[in-house]
């Protein structure tokens, strides 16, 4: 797709994040002689990055998805010569959590291996790990998916289970970069190859082997040894470091970077050497060690977290150093680079070479994998749902991926690096329904940045490329509530899951990676720079005389970034109900309602034979630029994509978000009841003044959307949600009831995982009479009234004080500065030295 549509990218497939072009607007730093915080104006360009951290966190969730999220921060950090990671997001699928005393229909324990925990477990304790990294660290985390998903199913062999016993754990996010630094440097023979951050430790040894065999191949003790441990703080002064040499511009002290991830040292320095075109000789003993007693292939492959990797050239080294010792950040000189395409690593400890031989032994050309596949059908059963209106809303609402997400968000810091425009809870309830994650690209523009999620993993049972094409329309979809220019601005993450070698598993993949990536995405003018992949995504243990497995579908979750014109212009799902407004579906599956592996497919315990798919790239072209332009003129009043529940679930969210009831008649709908309500064929709901109901009339009509647009109620004040069809009223229910089952979910894992009174406190806020948030200023903000004090031109100077590792002090700077200060950074070890 890149090379079919690679518009502003900067940077594919060849470093530690994709890289596109940004905006030009004022980087908030402190000048590096002075240390007075300033506006620099410069290009400012966006990085992206989503990677797995799957088999850690089955083991040990805390610290497999801490340390998850602190690799992917790595990789942001480690782009062209040094950049700065911004705002995260995380997602996990697993399969059914059987929460006791909570017991859903659907579920059932099939029972899992003792190796690995159990999905609750995972929940329990996974999204704690990764927010606990990113709230140390300093980075908000906006974004993100949660899916629960086991079930018998037809496979290649008769029927089987399909599930998530072997978790996805996402890790993903975005940053920015210097327009000077996107490319790494060129660094000569003699150049310092330094290691950065904390001491090797006998910890995730063998983690990349691990993590790429299916679950039950390996060794139990492998897989324990292989789970790392995390230290964000620490990752926090490698950052430091990082800020304060790309600070610099043309003089930044690095030649060249890579974060030490998989395979520790005995991976990231080949790499640096052979990326940078050279060859290295490395003295095994200069590495910091906190455990001497490691051989030297331990202490050369353990994968212990929080290190980078960097050319330095010897006339930069001093400078280096002092800002190492000024973060009060640990760094060894381990080697050199030599002219000489050879790899060498002395042990001075025992007088010999551990390793010693050419790079082409390493980075030799690897044949090409080739797989030869016969195509089997696999036919699934057509759903039979007998049930009402009513049972089937009481039942989707409760399931995992349509529920209340707040469990996953409030553990996470949503406000550091105070740049944060849009996060996922909106409005005065804030409720967890937001469609994207916004940022401003600087603290002086409303220019910014935007991210979003899309994954439609059950319907690869039925047809792998329909969920891809679908996993790529929710993630625009869903981005489509922030201002973009154009839709080639958007750039993808893609991010494959497997059971490679099984069934049909093969055959899907390559179907739907051709269907995404050269038919689809280069239809619709879209590129994927960036990505990574697990092929090992199935489960086998053996529990007394039964061999057991579970295999998960194949999985594509999709990221979408793009630059924002305004961040101001960010649509939410909150509806108004006092405005005269209706509600719109704009259906992009033009009736066809297909209801396989729908929600409510999962919530009845089957999974069905014809699922959605998004049969015309020309209509999702059309539906990105109607929406587009509602956007840019503040004509939406609200805006929320249909996905899991489809338009029952979208337009619930809505009404939760507004605090208000809905009016909603689908007779101009084709089909019947449950397929109108409980599709999830791709679309959106709008909210649109009745004054520009023509207007969105005509435009979709010029755009090919005509059959698309549907006119199906308005919001209402009070607390009742009625749906009808033809006069017949098939659900009529108070607002707060159905915002109790939809958070309930949440809330018996709260209520495991928290403080059991505080999870039932905030259970018992979804009422008809919560007041929500209310801001009643005592003051004119428009009034400065710091201007009798500070003479004009004249900013009285302010320290911002920090200490290793801290976080959120460029923000104070920043604000002290807009108050009409001078905020000067100073570093504790500034005043221990005298400096």
């Amino acid at each position: 797709t890149n090379e079919l549509g690679g518009e502003n990218v900067l940077s594919a497939y060849s470093d530690n994040a994709a890289v596109v072009a940004g905006h030009c607007a004022g980087r908030f730093y402190p000048d590096p002689e002075s240390c007075e915080y300033h506006f620099s104006q410069e290009n400012i360009h966006l990085l992206m990055k989503v990677e797995t951290h799957n088999h850690p966190t089955a083991i040990a969730p805390f610290p497999g998805a801490g340390t998850g999220s602190g690799g992917e921060i790595r990789d942001e950090g480690a782009v062209g010569r040094g950049s700065k990671p911004k705002v995260g997001l995380s997602g996990f699928s697993v399969s059914n959590l059987n929460i006791p005393g909570y017991s859903q229909p659907w579920e059932s324990d099939y029972g899992k291996p003792d190796r690995i925990v159990s999905a609750l477990d995972i929940m329990l304790e996974g999204p704690i790990g990764g927010a606990a990294f990113n709230n140390e660290f300093g980075r908000p985390n906006l974004c993100g998916y949660f899916r629960s998903f086991e079930m018998e199913a037809a496979g290649a062999n008769g029927r089987e289970v399909r599930g998530y016993h072997k978790p996805i754990m996402i890790a993903g996010g975005y940053g920015n970069i210097r327009e000077e630094h996107v490319q790494k440097g060129d660094y000569r023979p003699g150049a310092k190859l330094i290691v950065l951050g904390g001491p090797a430790m006998l910890i995730g040894l063998g983690g990349g082997a691990a993590s790429s065999m299916a679950s039950g191949q390996s060794h139990e003790d492998l897989d324990f040894a292989s789970v790392q441990r995390q230290n964000p703080e620490m990752e926090r002064r490698c950052q430091e470091v990082i800020d304060r040499c790309w600070q610099l511009g043309h003089d930044n002290p690095i030649a060249f970077i890579h974060d030490v991830g998989a395979g520790g040292l005995s991976n990231a320095f080949p790499e640096l050497v052979k990326d940078g075109g050279r060859g290295g000789k490395f003295e095994l003993r200069n590495v910091p060690n906190d455990e001497p007693g490691m051989s030297p292939l331990e202490i050369w492959s353990n994968e212990s977290q929080e290190r980078y990797v960097m050319a330095v050239e010897p006339e930069n080294l001093a400078r280096f150093e002092a800002i190492c010792k000024r973060e009060r950040c640990p760094f060894a000189v381990v080697g050199e680079a030599t002219a000489e395409m050879h790899l060498q690593l002395t042990d001075r400890e025992f007088g010999n070479a551990p390793v010693d031989l050419p790079m082409s032994v390493l980075f030799g050309k690897v044949p090409r994998m080739h797989r030869n596949v016969t195509r089997q059908p696999v036919i699934q059963d057509a759903l039979r749902l007998n049930c009402s209106v009513s049972e089937a809303t009481e039942r989707v609402l409760q399931l995992p991926g349509v529920a209340s997400k707040s469990f996953l968000i409030t553990i996470g810091d949503r406000t550091v690096t105070g740049m944060v425009a849009r996060d996922q809870m909106v409005g005065p309830w804030q409720v967890p329904v937001a469609d994207c994650a916004v940022t401003t690209v600087s603290y002086d523009a409303f220019a910014g940045e935007a991210m979003a999620m899309g994954e439609r993993t059950p319907l690869a049972l039925v047809n792998g490329p329909a969920s891809g094409r679908m996993s790529v329309a929710e993630a625009i979809t869903n981005i489509s509530a922030a201002a973009i220019n154009e839709l080639h601005d958007i750039k993808l993450s893609a991010n494959w899951m497997c059971a490679a070698g099984y069934g049909t598993e093969d055959e899907a993949l390559y179907d739907t990676v051709r269907a995404v990536g050269m038919e689809f995405c280069p239809q619709l003018g879209i590129t994927i720079p960036v990505g990574k992949d697990s092929m090992s995504m199935r489960t086998t243990w053996r529990d007394g005389d039964e061999d057991k497995s579970v295999t998960a579908p194949l999985s594509l979750v999709v990221t979408a970034f793009s630059p924002v014109t305004d961040a101001r212009l960010t649509v939410t799902p909150q509806l108004q109900p006092e405005a005269d407004a209706a509600l719109v579906l704009l259906d992009l599956g033009r009736g066809a309602n297909r209801m396989g592996g729908s929600a409510l497919a999962q919530a009845c315990g089957q999974v069905g034979d014809t699922v959605p798919d998004m049969d015309s790239a020309a209509d999702l072209r059309a539906f990105f630029t109607l929406v587009q332009e509602f956007v840019a003129q503040r004509r939406l009043l609200a805006y929320h994509d249909r996905s899991d529940g489809g338009l029952l679930v979208t337009l619930l969210e809505m009404a939760f978000a507004g605090h208000c009831g809905l009016q909603v008649e689908l007779s101009a709908v084709p089909g019947h009841a449950l397929d109108k309500l409980f599709s999830e064929e791709a679309g959106a709901v709008l909210q649109v003044a009745t004054t520009d109901l023509e207007v969105l009339w005509e435009r979709a009509l010029e755009l090919g959307l005509g059959d698309c647009i549907h006119m199906i109620g308005k919001a209402v004040a009070g607390d009742t949600v009625q749906l009808a069809d033809d006069a017949e009223v098939l659900l009529e229910e108070s607002r707060a009831h159905l915002q109790q089952l939809w958070a309930r979910t949440s809330y018996e894992i709260q209520a495991l995982r928290d403080n059991p009174d505080c999870a039932a406190e905030e259970f018992a806020r979804h009422t008809a009479d919560d007041p929500g948030l209310s801001v009643r200023l005592g003051f004119d903000p428009a009034e400065n009234i710091s201007a009798p004090y500070i003479a004009t031109g004249a900013r009285p100077g302010v320290a911002i004080l920090r200490e290793q590792g801290v976080n959120g002090h460029v923000e104070m700077a920043a604000a002290f500065h807009r108050a009409g200060f001078a905020p000067y950074d100073i570093h504790m070890s500034d005043i221990l030295s005298g400096r």
